[in-house]
């Protein structure tokens, strides 16, 4: 399955939601590096790790 940014913003809105409903202390934080062939490592961090490879060039400008 080809991983795209719209698959990134909905993994990082769910964490939101979840840590925003939960009745304690929560975090969440977001990591990108540039990686060669015009691709970034996304890295989500909220209690476990999420990472990504997205193809910057399949990403549209918001």
């Amino acid at each position: 399955m080809k991983v795209t940014n719209e698959i990134v913003l909905k993994k990082i809105e769910e964490l939101y939601k979840s840590l925003f409903q939960h009745d304690g202390f929560g975090e969440l934080r977001v990591e990108m590096k540039i990686l060669k062939r015009g691709q970034k490592e996304v890295i989500i961090h909220c209690g476990k790790q999420y990472r990504y490879v997205v193809d910057t060039a399949s990403v549209s400008t918001m």
